[in-house]
């Protein structure tokens, strides 16, 4: 028999995992009934405000949800979990994995475009908080139209509180999320539902035929279109960022049970409101409430907003910190702010430039009207990226039969390439602020990982053997310090340059000298039991190289106490860590453009601590600089 309380305390469990899910995942695409209707009808669009087209484009805004998200995103993308970890990166590390090792050069394409895919998320990230925030205190012109001097320096000021909080971490906030959002979705459902029951004529945009219909008879202005009912799908590629900490059911089960019959329900009423009362053109979501209870739904939506900027900031945070891991950007701060959950962390650079960015973005658009100009092609090539990562997951991955995978990509493919064009009209709009994000924020990571190559390549090229010289060292005459030197490298080819200049400047050799190289793998996660691979190359000498996931919290001393079982012990107090820190020098070859170079150099000179970033004791560690020519 099975245990009642085991299946109750699981179903305590799943009902807690689906309510963060509900105030996390979909705080983004929960806020986008604040602005998608009243694009859709400005004037740039074409669209006359009639019951025919309000019909239409309600209908549209529904089935692009049962497809994009419900289809693309609910029923296939989460399937693609990479060792129950989702996002860009993630499906990166599984497109690379699927495709043969005779095929180097498209993994290498394949790697690249998941790493644009992951920078246009940043643009993603400096527009959200901005046009959701703005969105919501744009609410007050409806209360008071003379407040409209008042909605720009109040967003900034809830923005700038925002991500002033962040370095408290969200271990306490967190748990107001779900049930907040989930009364949002409630109140959204509510509004909509007392519309519908006044004009039940716009259920008819349940059948996908008036969708079709309203797209076919735009013409060439169906981009228009599209560039503004995109709106209604932000925060989709979120259900798959998200999936490693909620899993695939709950967010499945918060989508079908709560977000998407909410939405439908809002958006529908938004309709209803606009065929009984065209003047609600002007703020259509917040018509929706009468007039005691307008108040109450700005301050609701204020707080969904903020909430939706904050799963797009944390999710900042978390992208960095895999890119940092799988060597596309330097090493920087990462503070834990949770004891118990390892996920959740603070960034202090990235939180700092995402809020200059936010900043810019507000001071430039001044309405969240403006700012939906500049969403959309960000999100809607990256839902392109992961469509075409996807593929060759499913196809040499799955090992799906053509029959199946040819036509499940192509539709998609085809829809994500009409909301890419939908979204690229509106480029001077604005759509081209979040694109220079990201480019510029690719230029940098493409500069880093190859810069480090080139470094590699020069120390392994300028470097002594390592294991002649240990063999040498171990015959004696060196004199032993009775303790534990560990000595971090990048590469097990070469004598580490600290452990050089150690030998040379204090003419000191350790008892026990540990050689370690940290890798980091395309996997999210390594157990302990594959942690560690331990080699004896010499007396005193020893080759440790320690495996993390590019979701795993290093931290080495932790990693090395883990070699006692193979027979090394390395006392904690007694141990001290060789750092090696390059000073890079640009010089004219063929290595990278000048500029590149220079900015390689920039960003090595700014890169994060070692020892922090691994967690190494401070009063245990020896940096030693060289000069390294790339």
């Amino acid at each position: 028999m099975s245990n009642p309380n085991s299946e109750s305390h699981q179903r305590h469990g799943l009902a807690a995992l689906t309510l963060g899910a509900i105030g996390v995942v979909y705080g983004d695409i929960g806020t986008s009934p604040l602005y998608t209707v009243i694009e859709v009808f400005q004037p740039a669009t074409g669209i006359a405000l009639d019951a025919r087209n309000v019909t239409g484009a309600i209908s549209t805004i529904l089935w692009a949800l049962m497809l994009v998200v419900t289809l693309k995103y609910i029923v296939l993308i989460l399937r693609a979990d990479n060792r129950g970890e989702g996002g860009g990166l993630a499906l990166t590390a599984l497109a690379t994995k699927a495709v043969d090792a005779e095929r180097p050069q498209l993994r290498r394409w394949l790697l690249l475009m998941g790493v644009f895919g992951a920078t246009l998320f940043y643009g993603d990230s400096v527009i959200t908080p901005a046009i959701s925030v703005m969105g919501a205190v744009e609410g007050l012109e409806v209360v008071a139209p003379h407040l409209d001097a008042y909605v720009l320096p109040i967003s900034l000021a809830v923005l700038l509180g925002l991500f002033l909080i962040q370095r408290f971490g969200t271990a306490t906030v967190g748990k107001v999320f779900g049930p907040v959002i989930a009364f949002w979705f409630l109140v959204l459902a509510v509004s909509g539902v007392h519309q519908i029951v006044q004009q039940p004529a716009i259920l008819a945009a349940l059948n996908p035929l008036h969708a079709w219909e309203f797209l076919t008879e735009r013409g060439w202005k169906l981009f228009a279109a599209l560039g503004a009912i995109v709106l209604a799908l932000t925060g989709a590629e979120a259900l798959y960022a998200d999936m490693g900490h909620f899993g695939r059911r709950p967010i499945r089960l918060a989508w079908g049970l709560l977000v998407f019959p909410a939405l439908a329900l809002n958006y529908m009423g938004q309709g209803a409101l606009l065929m009984r009362d065209p003047s609600a053109i002007q703020n259509p979501f917040f018509r929706l409430f009468p007039e005691p209870l307008l108040l109450p739904a700005i301050v609701l939506a204020a707080l969904a907003a903020v909430i939706a900027s904050q799963a797009v900031i944390s999710g900042a945070f978390s992208m960095t910190k895999q890119a940092i891991q799988l060597g596309f950007l330097p090493r920087m701060t990462v503070r834990y702010t949770s004891a118990r959950e390892a996920g959740q962390i603070y960034m202090p650079a990235v939180n700092w430039t995402l809020l200059a960015g936010v900043v810019a973005a507000v001071l430039l658009f001044k309405k969240s009207s403006a700012l939906a100009g500049a969403y959309g092609i960000a999100v809607t090539l990256t839902m392109m990226i992961t469509t075409l990562l996807t593929w060759f997951v499913i196809r040499d991955g799955w090992r799906l039969p053509r029959r199946i995978a040819v036509p499940a990509t192509i539709v998609f493919l085809a829809l994500d390439a009409l909301l890419v064009a939908g979204c690229a009209i509106k480029f001077l709009d604005g759509g081209w602020f979040p694109l220079a994000v990201g480019l510029a924020l690719f230029a940098l990571m493409s500069t880093w990982a190859r810069g480090r190559e080139l470094l590699f390549d020069s120390i392994q090229r300028d470097g002594l053997e390592l294991e002649p010289f240990i063999e040498s060292l171990a015959l004696g005459g060196a004199h032993r310090a009775s303790r534990t030197a560990v000595y971090a490298v990048a590469s097990f080819e070469t004598v580490p340059q600290a452990m050089l200049h150690n030998l040379k400047h204090n003419q000191v050799l350790h008892e026990s000298n540990v050689i370690m190289s940290v890798r980091f793998e395309d996997r999210p996660f390594v157990p302990d039991a594959e942690r560690i691979a331990l080699t004896a190359l010499a007396p005193g000498f020893w080759r440790v190289a320690v495996h993390y996931g590019f979701m795993d919290q290093p931290d080495v001393p932790r990693a090395l106490a883990l070699c006692e079982a193979k027979g090394l012990r390395i006392p904690v107090f007694e141990t001290s860590y060789f750092l090696s820190r390059e000073t890079v020098v640009p010089t004219p070859g063929a290595g990278m453009a000048n500029w590149r170079e220079r900015l390689f150099a920039a960003m090595s000179r700014n890169a994060g601590g070692v020892a922090e970033f691994f967690r190494l004791p401070d009063n245990a560690v020896v940096e030693l600089g060289t000069r390294v020519q790339i």
